[in-house]
């Protein structure tokens, strides 16, 4: 049996957003004060996105993405690039530990569609870069992400005037992302991976769960127990069906070599968290029934749980460790997380494991609060450990 692997998910990974250089700041505070246009936005862009991938593949990484360096969010400029959508502005942003995001959201305007999306393009100069050596992945959110946005409480009136029954939005929301993944495979994107909150923040009971809004709580009062001791709720069980029947019936039919993966977390934005509790009571749900080829998953602090969960998971699908913080600049000691990841091998076999961070570097464009430097010395640290742990697996 080799560990090697030829496909992704790859034993050194990535989440897929990077910080972006201070010259790509720049340019996007010009563009945003009429200083400069789109296309020279496009070019500082382009850029920034060569050398990137070319950093990605110096160090070791098989699977190279982006950044996400065009967007501003992790998910609302894909739900922005859909039909029958709009940005729209709110009173409040989506509330972290420590602070507040802008208060941006994404609103439905008429039916949804995906056909045409500009992430087709964004793909396509990746996949320019990425070579024979390469595999580019796209990321993008997962539809559950998008029906929960479509249910912010600013946002709901706007959605039930267009889709007044659940399950139709629900299958016009996966009908878009067919599409899409259609259009997507047919450019060459043989690695989409589905970026969700939604079951992280799940375990959460500060958050309201039944599909409608987070709970108007301070987050960090501490009222959330740690582990696999919250219970999930009848209402929270609705809305795990709900979520998984959108991520399934989004990702059906699509080609066999198209691997699509899903990365799971409980908030990135600028070193701060949104939510905690273990896998524990969404497990059978998330690990057990949903359609992907693997799993990325925060394991970096206690507020993600024990790895018991992991048994949960079915078949033959894969895990991505992400036992590293992307929050903080500071390497993890090398002997711990090994020791961690043989402690994971309890639950599965060593050959359907990974490793990576738990969250990307800049889920928005603020990026956390860590220096390049720290961020690919990170990146190193987990090259060399899963050669250690793997052999020469990359």
């Amino acid at each position: 049996m080799t560990l090697f692997r030829a496909i992704p998910p790859f034993r050194a990974d990535v989440v897929g957003s990077y910080l972006r250089p201070d010259y790509l700041h720049e340019a996007r505070r010009q563009f945003a004060a009429g200083a400069i246009d789109q296309a020279a936005l496009t070019a500082v862009e382009d850029r920034a996105i060569t050398e990137l991938v070319a950093r990605q593949k110096a160090v070791g990484l098989r699977g190279v993405t982006d950044g996400e360096f065009r967007r501003s969010w992790w998910h609302l400029d894909f739900m922005w690039g859909l039909q029958g959508v709009e940005k729209a502005l709110l009173e409040r942003g989506y509330r972290f530990a420590e602070m507040e995001t802008r208060p941006e959201t994404a609103r439905l305007t008429g039916e949804i569609g995906g056909s045409g999306h500009p992430f087709l393009q964004h793909f396509a100069f990746l996949q320019s870069l990425a070579g024979a050596d390469a595999v580019p992945r796209l990321t993008v959110p997962a539809p559950a992400q998008f029906f929960k946005e479509l249910h912010r409480p600013e946002n709901l009136a706007s959605t039930q005037a267009i889709y007044p029954d659940r399950q139709a939005l629900i299958d016009a929301i996966a009908a878009a992302y067919r599409t899409f993944i259609a259009e997507l495979y047919a450019q060459g994107c043989r690695n989409l991976q589905l970026d969700d909150c939604t079951w992280g923040m799940m375990v959460d009971p500060r958050y309201n769960n039944a599909g409608i809004a987070a709970a108007n709580v301070s987050q960090a009062d501490g009222c959330c127990s740690h582990g696999e001791a919250t219970v999930i709720s009848d209402s929270v069980e609705a809305l795990a069906l709900e979520l998984l029947q959108v991520n399934n019936k989004a990702i059906e039919g699509a080609p066999a070599d198209l691997v699509i993966t899903t990365h799971v977390c409980r908030g990135n934005y600028r070193s701060t968290w949104a939510a905690q509790g273990g896998y524990g009571p969404i497990a059978p749900f998330l690990f057990g029934k949903e359609n992907v080829s693997a799993y990325y998953l925060e394991f970096d602090t206690d507020r993600a749980g024990d790895f018991s969960p992991l048994a949960e998971v079915s078949g033959d699908k894969l895990v991505v460790l992400g036992l590293l913080s992307s929050k903080v600049g500071e390497l993890e000691d090398k002997q711990a997380i090994i020791g961690r990841i043989r402690e994971a091998t309890l639950y599965l076999p060593l050959e359907r494991l990974c490793l990576s961070t738990q969250c990307g570097f800049a889920s928005t464009e603020e990026g956390n609060a860590l220096t390049e430097a720290q961020q690919w010395a990170k990146i190193e640290h987990i090259v060399e450990i899963a050669r250690e742990v793997w052999g020469d697996a990359p």
